[in-house]
């Protein structure tokens, strides 16, 4: 038994997805004909009350996109500190768009309207550089998979559309929060001028991100991916993979979110653990204590064929996803209660 805690990345295409895959109509996407992803990209775009969509082989590029069509150099993005676009992208908001990012210290990696407010520069002092977008990250990855409350991105929303600043929504694991929160596409298209979503992760797909906006936006964000090397070519093979995931697996994801509850629980009851993030989707992010090593912790348990990784900084992550079954889950949960550091 493997047990592959690290990532919901790691999950695999089930039977009946690649049947889908292999069953695909496909074309040149880059010339626009594959008639798959055309219909997915319509299809997901309806999904979030967007005009058009436009699929990207990762969600760091059709983050980088977003950012480079909201921006030009020398402007600022205000983002939590913890974001993904700002940690784990390669730093591409400077290198891609000459970008700087202003860092909100939210709580768990959510921030709130009047952090943003603070954060904002005045449009009229010129020694500092204008705020031209607000990027925000729901779930948040490094924030233990917490997910903004509906309200809380109207606020956002509405005081970036007064002050005529652009939203971008990172929704790598935007469809945990949906299940989370019971909340729809359509309710986070109407407060974003751009979203990400990814099929990669807790849906099961082998690859793929989309990025939803409007058509005006949607040429700009074209000719940039374009640039970035990210059009493909006979890509339906891979659109019908996130067509199925979406007709079939996002309420799977309400099961992923119960065992990260259950190890929320247990971690808490172990003499070991000195703290565990709240747990509100599938990622769980804890630490020893300090009488504990990390990485002796973490090969006490792949000695039992259990994958962790560490976030640094003493954090720990376990991330659960679809391919994480009950009978692992047990197994896990018998072991974190038994083991001897």
């Amino acid at each position: 038994m493997n047990i592959n805690l690290i990532s919901d990345t790691f999950t695999i295409p089930s039977k009946e997805m690649l049947e889908a895959m292999l069953n695909a109509e496909v074309g040149d996407d880059v010339f626009k004909e594959d008639p798959t992803l055309n219909r997915l990209e319509d299809k997901v775009a309806k999904m979030f009350g967007k005009e058009s969509g436009l699929f990207f082989p990762s969600g760091t590029m059709s983050n980088q996109v977003a950012i480079k069509i909201h921006t030009k150099p020398g402007d600022q993005l205000i983002c939590d500190e913890l974001s993904h676009i700002y940690h784990y992208e390669g730093g591409g908001v400077s290198f891609n768009s000459g970008v700087s990012c202003r860092l909100v210290k939210g709580i768990n990696g959510l921030i709130d309207k009047d952090l943003v407010d603070e954060a904002i520069n005045p449009p009229d002092f010129y020694h500092s550089p204008p705020t031209s977008l607000v990027s925000i990250e729901n779930t948040s990855n490094k924030g233990g998979g917490s997910c903004y409350e509906l309200d809380s991105l109207k606020s956002i929303s509405k005081l970036c559309k007064e002050k005529n600043i652009s939203t971008h929504l990172d929704g790598a694991r935007i469809w945990n929060a949906m299940v989370a929160t019971n909340t729809n596409p359509n309710q986070y298209g109407r407060l974003f001028d751009t979203i990400s979503v990814c099929f990669s992760k807790g849906l099961g797909c082998p690859v793929g991100s989309m990025l939803l906006s409007s058509k005006e936006l949607n040429k700009e964000a074209v000719r940039y991916r374009k640039v970035l090397g990210g059009g493909m070519r006979q890509v339906g093979y891979i659109a019908a993979a996130a067509d199925y995931a979406i007709d079939n697996n996002i309420n799977d994801l309400i099961n992923d979110h119960i065992k990260a509850k259950e190890l929320e629980s247990i971690l808490n009851e172990m003499e070991y653990v000195d703290k565990v993030e709240p747990v509100s989707t599938n990622i769980i992010i804890f630490s020893l204590k300090s009488i504990y090593n990390e990485d002796k912790f973490i090969e006490l348990l792949l000695d039992n064929n259990i994958r962790l990784i560490k976030l640094g900084r003493g954090k720990i992550r376990i991330v659960t996803h679809r391919d994480y079954t009950q009978n692992q889950h047990e197994f896990t949960i018998n072991i974190l209660k038994n083991l001897k550091i």
